[in-house]
């Protein structure tokens, strides 16, 4: 099936790179990726993978002394697909680790099969509620966020912007609901309306109806939550519908360094000046970003997003496990304890894990601005929260 080839080869392009040997076994760390690589979506998907790459060649291919294996399969963006290729990960290659996942309801299809079989499963992105609560798992680490967090952020702005109402507009499904229910959590105002759109197989990409309910309520702000291609559709149709200007428009996980380029390439100027909530921004003062950003725009002539650079964290996250038991790979209480101390250099700076494995971190407003060369990037403008923890910590009973 396509997602096995996909994952044979690109096991198969990093052998010249890294110079495995022929036998793998105690010789090298396997690591699986599972992610979305056809599908509109699998723009988001490539990011990750060209960081996972660029971050194993920047540890020179090793974890210690041992070898890196990377094999890549794609999820298809369809969690049953997802499951399928986490379970080939885990029965069939034998992987020391499973991270990626773009998609929270394709992690939880597939969280049982990692985690049942004794294996380590880390998340680059996707962050449901349930594994930061009651199925967090001492086997599971993220290496990004739980999903409220971000929107809760933006719930935060919003009040101290003295934004009074607002209009939801999310698709239906479980990054979604947490989505909305981050920024109902803080927004301290009345919510007129809201509409939870299709997703997955019924992925909804013409917005009129509600772009026109919004308009209609009076709502003093828009917020979105549409990652990928669909956010592009839904900016551009806001903007052809009039509202620019008219009510301003609040997003998390929608503008972003996938997105800029091709509302630069469009002209579609109304998001510059726009402004989201994330946990990292291109221009982020650390010394780990600062490598990172400039490694990944001289490799792939592009700026990073925040799904490359969580995946980038997610090799050294791991690499801190390995080299912490000395490449002794049964050595599972060692690993974990090490990776909960998070003492790797991140490209966010210093932060800690809380009792769910979820990072506490800081969380910033960003603004769209042009660089130093006319391109189209982000940049901070405050910090919106310090070390902050997901509110469902308290359910985690690790």
């Amino acid at each position: 099936m396509n997602t096995i080839k996909k994952g044979l080869t690109a096991a198969v392009s990093l052998l010249g790179f890294l110079g495995f040997a022929a036998a793998a076994g105690a010789d090298s760390v396997k690591i699986g990726f599972v992610t979305t690589l056809t599908t509109p979506a699998g723009v988001i998907g490539q990011d990750m993978v060209d960081a996972v790459n660029l971050a194993i060649e920047d540890i020179g291919g090793k974890m210690g002394t041992l070898d890196v294996e990377l094999i890549v399969e794609d999820d298809g963006f369809k969690p049953d697909v997802g499951k399928q290729s986490t379970d080939k990960l885990v029965k069939q290659d034998d992987v020391d680790f499973v991270a990626g996942y773009i998609w929270s309801h394709v992690l939880l299809a597939s969280r049982k099969s990692v985690l049942d079989a004794g294996k380590f499963l880390i998340s680059s992105n996707a962050g449901p509620s349930q594994l930061a609560g009651k199925l967090c798992h001492k086997n599971f680490f993220s290496t990004s966020w739980q999903n409220d967090q971000t929107p809760m952020a933006m719930g935060e702005v919003l009040n101290q912007q003295g934004v009074k109402s607002l209009y939801i507009i999310a698709p239906n499904y479980a990054a979604g609901k947490n989505m909305v229910a981050g920024v109902e959590r803080t927004f301290k105002g009345e919510i007129l309306g809201k509409d939870m759109t299709g997703w997955g197989k019924v992925k909804q990409v013409e917005f009129a109806a509600e772009l026109a309910k919004a308009k209609a309520s009076g709502a003093e702000g828009v917020f979105i939550f549409y990652p990928g291609p669909p956010g592009a559709a839904f900016i551009k149709q806001y903007q052809q519908a009039g509202l620019q200007g008219q009510i301003p428009l609040y997003s998390v996980f929608t503008v972003d360094s996938i997105s800029l380029p091709k509302f630069q390439q469009g002209n579609l100027t109304g998001v510059k000046g726009s402004r989201m909530t994330m946990f990292w921004s291109p221009d982020l003062d650390t010394p780990q970003n600062k490598k990172f950003v400039s490694g990944f725009k001289q490799k792939y002539g592009r700026y990073p997003t925040s799904y490359a650079a969580q995946s980038y964290d997610t090799i050294f996250l791991i690499k801190s496990a390995v080299e912490a038991v000395n490449g002794n790979l049964d050595d599972m209480d060692g690993m974990r304890a090490a990776m909960e101390k998070a003492d790797f250099p991140s490209v966010r700076g210093k932060f800690s894990y809380g009792n769910n494995h979820m990072p506490i971190q800081n969380f910033y407003l960003r603004e769209v601005a042009e660089d130093d060369d006319g391109v189209w990037t982000t940049k901070i403008v405050s910090t919106v929260y310090e070390n902050h923890q997901d509110s469902y910590a308290k359910d985690c009973k690790m």
